[in-house]
């Protein structure tokens, strides 16, 4: 592809998936504000205990052929077809299977209720894989359009679901048939956008030949999972189902924040880089610019978001949730550099590099489970495990970069230089404006404030600083008005 079609396409899937994360993220957090106002910290507590179990399911279903068919420059109708059949073939056992261990799960967390919530929560991952090949035909092709629609209407229909149940006294049945809702939307909406249809002839060629790059992808997705989601297992084993509420809240406001910038970074990094393919000196110029974008977006609202968390948490969803306001803070430091460590390892795969990125991943689980469990050992908080998992995803980015010089040679130096004037710029008005907003004592008025005043001062100062990746963003949005 041509360098400017590739530019104008790149560009063109980095505003369709900032509108489509961006809108996601305000649509769940008004359905997460309404339910967080109904519900308590129990009910989302015994969710908390069973995402883990379908995230890993998701991540089976999948058996890393998504990426694989990305990564797969000559993917045929046959690959489409074979994946989508193994696909549906692998969902269905594992179904059964965490339908038969429900009661063992109600057992491990001593909550009785998870054997019937199990089993009808985990319906969930077997409707969805009925989307994955239509939705990777999307995303291999950088139909973000497509799938900010999809995702946008699925959220809707599906929030209204959620809420309708709550506040007919359904509670914790109503957040898993919002999950349910959600997939089944997505099923739908992908096969039409996607105008694919499956035949009912079905090779192996195609998974034999994809395996040993797919088997990979999966072993690091179900790591991914166990690293995100390793605090509701641990705490769910150790603490109540209200300290595990506790935590899944400030987790689920962080993790918006951070997929907002993640999925947009996500939805073109690997099909650019598989694009440009073997021209090194064209992916270190492709690399650093996303870097920049990523930075130059990521740091202010993460940032932003741990500095109004106390403000937004109480006049948003009640007091009753405050001690998820001071993990949400220092969750969202760590969450500001998710979407660098995206970036990384989206590179890498594109490489080729599957084996790199999985056990790179299987280290990271390692460390931050070893830190939980010392902490805990050494009679730590909750709050102090969560700092530690926050330095262990920072620090986490060196060595992302250490196993990226090795595919572009891409100096560390040359990163630094990406990163940090977007790190500190945003740091410091986020410094500027607390000091300049801490008189002010109405709640609302505060978290307000806060949001204009450090919104002004960041535009402000990169203005002054010109700031590249400002103006060609203005320019890009003036372009398209």
């Amino acid at each position: 592809m041509p360098i400017t079609d590739l530019k104008s396409k790149t560009a063109q899937g980095f505003f369709w998936g900032a509108l489509n994360n961006g809108a996601m993220q305000v649509l769940n957090a008004v359905f997460g504000i309404v339910l967080a106002r109904k519900l308590d910290q129990a009910d989302y507590g015994l969710i908390g205990m069973l995402t883990i179990f379908t995230l890993i399911a998701n991540s089976l279903q999948d058996s890393g052929f998504v990426t694989a068919l990305t990564n797969k420059r000559d993917a045929t109708r046959g690959d489409y077809n074979s994946v989508f059949w193994f696909n549906i073939s692998v969902s269905f056992c594992l179904y059964i299977l965490l339908f038969l261990c429900a009661p063992l799960i109600a057992a491990f967390f001593d909550e009785p209720i998870l054997t019937s919530l199990s089993r009808y929560y985990f319906i969930s991952f077997f409707i969805a894989s009925f989307s994955i090949v239509p939705r990777a035909i999307l995303f291999r092709q950088i139909k973000q359009r497509e799938l900010a629609i999809m995702a946008i209407l699925s959220l809707l229909v599906s929030g209204t679901v959620g809420i309708v149940m709550a506040y007919n006294g359904m509670a914790f049945w109503g957040l898993a048939t919002q999950t349910i809702t959600f997939n089944l939307m997505v099923s739908i909406i992908s096969w039409i956008f996607s105008g694919w249809k499956p035949s009912f002839q079905f090779t192996f060629a195609p998974i034999r030949e994809m395996f040993g790059f797919s088997s990979k992808m999966l072993i690091t997705s179900i790591f991914n999972q166990v690293n995100n989601n390793i605090f509701s297992l641990v705490l769910g084993k150790i603490y109540t189902k209200v300290e595990v509420g506790t935590y899944t809240q400030a987790n689920k406001w962080n993790t918006m924040g951070a997929s907002t910038i993640t999925g947009m970074v996500q939805g073109v990094a690997q099909p650019t880089f598989v694009e440009v393919g073997d021209d090194l000196e064209r992916l270190r110029r492709a690399f650093s610019k996303m870097l920049r974008f990523t930075c130059f977006v990521s740091f202010p609202i993460m940032f932003g978001l741990s500095l109004v968390a106390p403000e937004f948490i109480v006049t948003l969803i009640k007091e009753k949730w405050l001690p998820s306001a001071h993990l949400m803070q220092i969750l969202c430091i760590g969450g500001a550099f998710l979407p660098i460590a995206t970036l990384y390892f989206n590179l890498i795969i594109s490489r080729g590099k599957s084996d790199v990125y999985m056990w790179n991943v299987i280290a990271q689980g390692f460390a931050i489970l070893g830190s939980i469990l010392m902490v805990y050992g050494l009679g730590g908080s909750i709050t102090h495990m969560v700092i530690a998992y926050v330095a262990i995803v920072i620090l986490w980015v060196g060595i992302w970069h250490r196993f990226l010089y090795q595919e572009i040679r891409y100096p560390f130096l040359s990163a630094l230089k990406d990163i940090l004037p977007f790190l500190l710029i945003a740091a410091s008005t986020m410094l500027i404006t607390y000091f300049a907003t801490r008189w002010i004592e109405s709640l609302l008025l505060l978290l307000i404030a806060r949001i204009l005043l450090a919104a002004i001062i960041y535009v402000g100062l990169l203005w002054i600083l010109g700031a590249k990746i400002l103006k060609e963003c203005i320019g890009f949005l003036l372009k398209r008005k």
